[in-house]
């Protein structure tokens, strides 16, 4: 089958992420060091859909729900505190990311907004222990040149990073905070 992607208007779009090589993390005071092993803490979770703040609950959610995963973390007690595990609010945000994430903004041009403010992403994966990832606006309509061509680079976010996969059963996760 032969497409005409011109004719049918399809305009494909390209998500990076990048870690930010930051002394602390980015809502609490814990090192961001990868430590291996060193897994002293283990707690469980069953992770289950919760209604927005308008009320609505994401389709997406509800069918992870229904799967009833069993979601195990794991944790060093160097490098991951309460913050992570759901059991202390965030701390303030990293002022470095956020210097960070402003000079590439600018580098890519983008206009840096007024003020940054911390959103929920809802995530039922087991990847965050929240259920949901940070995530901030730090920057809009940046570009960048590649060849003589401009790209245009639409968002520039600041967000946590997610839990890493360790293990994976069908009806059980693992994962590495």
């Amino acid at each position: 089958m032969n497409i005409d992607y011109q004719a049918v208007g399809l305009k494909v779009g390209l998500e990076i992420h990048r870690q930010l090589d930051t002394a602390k993390k980015l809502f609490c005071d814990c090192p961001t060091d990868l430590v291996e092993g060193g897994r002293e803490i283990t707690f469980v979770r069953w992770l289950r859909e919760a209604q927005s703040e308008l009320g609505e609950v994401d389709p997406a959610a509800v069918f992870e729900a229904r799967k009833r995963k069993k979601i195990v973390y794991h944790a060093d007690t160097q490098n991951t505190c309460l913050v992570e595990m759901d059991e202390e609010p965030p701390h303030d945000l990293n002022r470095e990311a956020v210097e960070v994430a402003l000079t590439a903004a600018l580098l890519m041009n983008a206009k840096p907004v007024d003020e940054i403010h911390v959103m929920r992403k809802i995530v039922i994966d087991g990847s965050n222990t929240t259920g949901f990832q940070r995530t901030c606006i730090i920057a809009l309509d940046g570009e960048i040149e590649v060849e003589g061509k401009k790209i245009p680079i639409q968002t520039i976010t600041l967000e946590e990073d997610a839990a890493r996969i360790i293990e994976q059963k069908p009806q059980e996760v693992h994962y590495d905070l």
